[in-house]
C-alpha cells in the first residue's frame, strides 16, 4: 500500500504493517466492474451490489486475493451531497466476485473507492460511479475544523501548514478525547477518506506517525502498542485547490468512531 516503504530485511510496512515483498511487480490496473440490483437503484431500497475485479491481460475475473488490513476488499462509498459515508467490506464468493447487501439512503450519484490485492500484482484503488433514482438533497459545504464528536470520542483536528495549499504534503494532525482504550482498527490506528467537493478525488491514507502521551514515535514504533494516548498524525497531498470534506475513523474500546471535517485547500 506504500510502494516508497523500502527494507533492507523481511518485515512489514511500518505504516500499514502489511508483509513487505522482495520485488514489487509491474503496475498494472485492475478494472472493477459494478452491477446492482434491482434497477433501477432507489433511495431507501434494499440492494445488491456485486463486484468484478477483471485480469488486465484475460480480461477474465481474479479469484485469488490478499488480505489488506484484516480484509480482502475495502468499499468506501459517499453521495454527491457528501452527506452520506460508508466503509463496507464486501464479502468474496466463490466464483471470485465480491457481493454485498447495501441501502443507500439519497437519490443522485454516489462515487465509490474500492481497496483490494490481486494475488502476484500491486495492491489496487479503483474508482466507480453508480446512480439511484431520485435527487440528493442539495447541502451547502463549508469550511468546519472545530471539534467533532463521534460515537465515545471527540476529536480536534490542527493542519500543518495552517492554510492547505494543493501539491504539497500537509500534516493533518488529530487530538482525541478521551485519549485512554484506543485500539488498532482493521490493523492500524485509523482510516482517513480525503473527498474533493466535485467528488472526482478520493484519497485513502493511513497513520504517518502517532505520539504517545506526548512523545512523538514513529507509528512503527507503537505499531503493537495495545493503548495509546496522544495524537494520530496523516500526511497527505491534496491534488486540487477546493474544498475537502474527511471521514476519519478510529477505534476505541471494541466501537469504531468516524469524525468529519471539511477544510478549504488553496492553490499553490
Amino acid at each position: 500500500m506504500d510502494a516508497d516503504v523500502r527494507a533492507d530485511k523481511p518485515g512489514v510496512c511500518p505504516r500499514c504493517g502489511m508483509k513487505l515483498v522482495l520485488k514489487i511487480p509491474e503496475r498494472m490496473e485492475y478494472p472493477l466492474e459494478v452491477v446492482c440490483s434491482p434497477q433501477p437503484l432507489r433511495p431507501g431500497q434494499p440492494s445488491h451490489f456485486v463486484f468484478h475485479v477483471l485480469d488486465p491481460d484475460s480480461n477474465k475475473t481474479v479469484r485469488n486475493f490478499e488480505i489488506v488490513h484484516e480484509k480482502l476488499m475495502h468499499l468506501f462509498i459517499v453521495s454527491e451531497n457528501l452527506e452520506y459515508f460508508a466503509h463496507e467490506h464486501p464479502v468474496l464468493q466463490p466464483d471470485g466476485t465480491f457481493s454485498l447487501a447495501l441501502t443507500l439512503p439519497f437519490g443522485g450519484m454516489y462515487r465509490l473507492l474500492a481497496d483490494f490485492y490481486p494475488s502476484g500484482a500491486v495492491p489496487q484503488l479503483a474508482l466507480s460511479t453508480i446512480f439511484v433514482s431520485g435527487v440528493s438533497p442539495s447541502v451547502k459545504l463549508a469550511p468546519s475544523s472545530t471539534s467533532c464528536a463521534a460515537a465515545n470520542l471527540s476529536a480536534s483536528l490542527r493542519t500543518d501548514p495552517p492554510e492547505l495549499l494543493a501539491g504539497l504534503e500537509s500534516r493533518l494532525t488529530y487530538s482525541l478525547t478521551p485519549s485512554e482504550d484506543l485500539q488498532l482498527y482493521l490493523g492500524v490506528w485509523g482510516h482517513m477518506l480525503a473527498v474533493s467537493s466535485d467528488l472526482i478525488d478520493m484519497l485513502h491514507v493511513h497513520p504517518f506517525l502517532v505520539s504517545a502521551k506526548g512523545a512523538s514515535g514513529a507509528a512503527a514504533v507503537l505499531r503493537d502498542v495495545p493503548q495509546i494516548g496522544g495524537d494520530i498524525q496523516f500526511n497527505i497531498i491534496f491534488p486540487r485547490p477546493g474544498l475537502y470534506r474527511i471521514w476519519t475513523q478510529f477505534q476505541r474500546s471494541g466501537v469504531v468512531n468516524t469524525t468529519v471535517f471539511t477544510v478549504p485547500v488553496k492553490a499553490l
